[in-house]
């Protein structure tokens, strides 16, 4: 197939984006020509995909696809490594035929993605399956370790532009597929089962004259038994085992009254068949099961929509490292080998295995899956570079400080998985009115029964079966779960991570919030401005300053860190909240921070050095409001929240940064404990107050407000005392989050409001006969799906509204 590499681009091509990847084309692009017409491509390796896939005839992918395909860049990755035992044996897994291994792709973006990597892993010797999901992003692949090594597969998905990623555990993957198999199957048997049931229910309900022979009559219900059993006892499995440990529990609750009510149609039906009753109800018992499991389903969809942040947490994690050894080569080893102290080294486009120290010169990261910056952000000498951002434009090379669990992207992952396991006081709350109703429900039904049995006896089973379907709460159990699982993911997508289980619904009717100042309304990188000494020089001081904070977790810490000196370190360091730090330096005790307490003076606003009696020193430092910090507080006004700032520093200062600034209140050298007792002034008022913070003297205030959230490059105290943490620096994710906690309050209350009103409303119509069995069952399932749909539209993105505005833009990684 002929190249050609044009002198002077088309004008037609220099105005599209990249025929594989849709990228914009550089100055100088690519050109190949194939199929009778001269294509443009960003790099050679988009242009080698194109012209592999031309070559297979595939060239239907682009005809299908309504999304570009993934860039594929002119150095292809070394999957060598994917081809040592120890990464094998712990990632896939001995199958008929082979092994089989699962993955994960970032550029799978549509159904002709998948299309493409089926079609072309068939085209590999040595594959023996391969399933790709586009909506999941994973791909099974099964190939025969005689015939073909496993790079060689994954070299042809890199080469076009798929990249692939380890999907986690093996062992939890494949009870995944399991869980969700059956599930599918026992659908799928519901489904038939009701189907034929129906049929054959429909011929008995037509013979209005009774005109149908009593065998026909009788084999049509045995029939109905037979296609009823596999229903009820296999696919209504789940609520039969449910109802069986809640009753252990001694409790009601809706798998109760889910499998009372299938087994009383089943067996009662039985009864009638065997003694040649009037009527049976195979029909209302299976179509019961099948449209319980519907519900069910979505309602785990809603949870896996909830958990696809956890999913990109994973795909952020490079499945292997490269390691520098110790006379200066390299090799790639599992991110299991890596340890701290190792020295890493990450091409450009690369991501960062593990947490460390960037070792020499500058480079750009891509932070955006973990913080939502959409900016690469510029990292120098000495700065810390975190697992799972993006090298970008040059490579580097970092000191490994934490691996595996320790790392951030781990501990984001927890969080993000411990959002979704929480119940929250308010899903308790419905859990125990739906077993309040069911205890209430019970003896109604005994007492229709009992009256239907002395109007119309043939009836009375009928209408009380009616009644125990129609009336299963499962919307009001359903309400409030399905609404939280939707928001904790679409607050996960936002950057904000929930760590307490109620901290979405307190957020929600927050009316006032507080800031603090250092590190959080401002960008916490204080500029050191001026430096001066009195019975010491100022170098010294600095060097001094410099080691009491190191260690400090303090924002002020990076004030002095390009001034500090191995050769002064500090020991019995103290960080006494909200006044400052202390500790031995050259075996002469220190103190830096308000004058009061460092020197015994005034307390003017500056930092001072000294011994608690005297001053050795004086420091100016000055700090920059975040970009973004004014807009949203102006949208958190908007939202009609009071804003106040409560800061430890001194009043000059506060004030500066106030001018700027929408506040309601403005606080200045406020102690731990003065915070603490201006929030609770504000509660004795009978507000809802939300406090947002950093720092370690911040703790006890975090923790005694109504709903807290710490930011995140706050102090570890500071993130175990918040109800929420965000990911990343911006400011603009909090307004986000008070719209988002207020749409889950809408979507909550329409969810109860719909329960509340189906039940009150089907309660007498079912008592009165007006509802037959198998039309309760529609109405109950279609009762659980209205509120289930209801709540995935809190999944569907972030609020609009003036904070949606604010956000970083969320990169496609």
């Amino acid at each position: 197939m002929a190249v050609g590499l044009a002198m002077q681009v088309p004008r037609a091509l220099a105005t599209g984006g990249c025929r594989h990847c849709g990228e914009p084309l550089p100055a100088q692009p690519c050109l190949q020509e194939f199929e009778g017409r001269t294509h443009a491509f960003c790099c050679h390796g988009c242009a080698a995909a194109a012209e592999w896939i031309a070559d297979a005839d595939l060239s239907g992918y682009y005809r299908l696809r309504d999304a570009g395909g993934g860039r594929v860049g002119d150095d292809l990755p070394d999957l060598s490594v994917w081809d040592r035992d120890d990464v094998q044996a712990q990632h896939s897994r001995a199958v008929a035929g082979g092994r089989q291994i699962t993955l994960l792709t970032d550029g799978m973006r549509c159904a002709a993605c998948a299309w493409l990597i089926d079609r072309a892993m068939a085209r590999e010797p040595g594959v023996v399956d391969c399933t790709a999901n586009a909506v999941t992003g994973r791909i099974h692949l099964t190939w025969d370790p005689a015939r073909t090594a496993l790079s060689v597969p994954l070299q042809r998905l890199a080469m076009l532009g798929y990249r692939p990623y380890l999907a986690g555990s093996e062992a939890l993957e494949r009870e995944r597929i399991r869980e969700r198999r059956r599930w599918l199957l026992r659908l799928g048997v519901a489904g038939l089962g009701t189907l034929q049931a129906m049929m054959l229910a429909e011929a008995l309900y037509l013979d209005f004259d009774g005109s149908m022979p009593l065998a026909t009559r009788d084999f049509f219900r045995w029939l109905a038994f037979l296609l009823s059993t596999p229903v009820v006892f296999y696919a209504g499995w789940p609520f039969i085992a449910g109802a069986i440990a809640e009753l252990r529990q001694r409790r009601l609750g809706m798998d109760v009254l889910i499998a009372g009510s299938t087994l009383l149609a089943y067996f009662a039906s039985l009864f009638e068949t065997i003694r040649g009753g009037e009527h049976v109800w195979y029909d209302a018992a299976v179509m019961f099961v099948f449209l319980l499991l519907a519900a069910r389903m979505l309602e785990q969809r809603a949870r896996s929509v909830a958990s696809a942040q956890v999913d990109a947490l994973a795909r952020a994690r490079p499945a292997f490292a490269t390691r520098e050894r110790g006379d200066g080569g390299r090799e790639t080893v599992p991110l299991a080998a890596l340890r701290p102290g190792d020295v890493a080294c990450v091409a450009a486009g690369e991501s960062v295995p593990a947490d460390g120290l960037l070792l020499d010169g500058e480079a750009w990261f891509e932070e955006a899956l973990l913080t939502g910056e959409s900016t690469p952000v510029r990292k120098t000498a000495g700065d810390e570079v975190f697992a799972g951002t993006v090298c970008r434009e040059r490579p580097a090379r970092l000191r490994v400080t934490c691996t595996g669990a320790a790392t951030r992207l781990s501990q984001l992952t927890r969080l993000v998985e411990q959002a979704q396991a929480h119940r929250p006081a308010l899903a308790r709350t419905a859990d125990r009115i739906a077993g309040r109703f069911v205890l209430f429900l019970l003896p109604v039904a005994a007492l229709v029964f009992a009256g239907w049995w002395q109007y119309d006896a043939s009836r009375a089973l009928e209408v009380t079966l009616a009644l125990l379907v129609i009336s299963c709460p499962c919307a009001l159990s359903l309400a409030v779960p399905a609404a939280l699982a939707a928001a904790h993911g679409a607050l996960a997508r936002i950057g904000l991570l929930a760590v307490r289980s109620d901290a979405l619904d307190t957020l929600g009717r927050a009316t006032d919030i507080v800031f603090d100042k250092t590190g959080t309304l401002s960008d916490g990188r204080p500029v050191l401005v001026a430096t001066e000494g009195f019975d010491i020089e100022g170098t010294q001081a600095l060097r001094i300053a410099a080691a009491l904070e190191r260690d400090s977790g303090h924002p002020l810490a990076a004030a002095f860190a390009r001034h500090g000196s191995p050769a002064t370190q500090a020991t019995a360091v103290q960080a006494v909240p909200g006044r400052g730090v202390q500790g031995e330096v050259d075996g002469r005790h220190w103190r830096l921070g308000r004058a009061d307490f460092a020197s015994g003076g005034v307390d003017d606003g500056a930092l001072w050095l000294g011994d608690g009696a005297g001053a050795s020193a004086r420091f100016t430092l000055q700090e920059r409001v975040r970009p973004d910090a004014a807009e949203a507080l102006a949208a958190l006004r908007a939202q009609g929240l009071q804003v106040h700032l409560a800061s430890g520093d001194g009043q000059a200062a506060v004030d500066r940064m106030a001018a700027t600034l929408p506040l309601d209140g403005i606080h200045a050298r406020q102690s731990p404990e003065d915070k603490l007792e201006r929030v609770r002034a504000l509660q004795a008022q009978g507000r809802i107050v939300a406090m947002v913070g950093d720092g370690l003297n911040d703790a006890p205030v975090l923790a005694g407000a109504d709903v807290s959230i710490a930011m995140a490059g706050g102090a570890s105290l500071a993130h175990r005392a918040a109800d929420l943490v965000t990911t990343g620096g911006s400011l603009a994710r909090i307004p986000a989050a008070v719209a988002l906690a207020r749409r889950t309050h809408r979507v909550i209350r329409q969810n109860l409001a719909w329960a509340a009103a189906y039940n009150l409303l089907a309660l007498p119509l079912a008592a009165a006969g007006l509802v037959t069995p198998w039309l309760a069952a529609l109405g109950m399932a279609l009762s659980s799906l209205a509120v289930t749909v209801n709540a995935l539209r809190l999944a569907r993105g972030t609020p609009a509204g003036p904070a949606a505005s604010l956000l970083p833009a969320r990169s496609a990684a």
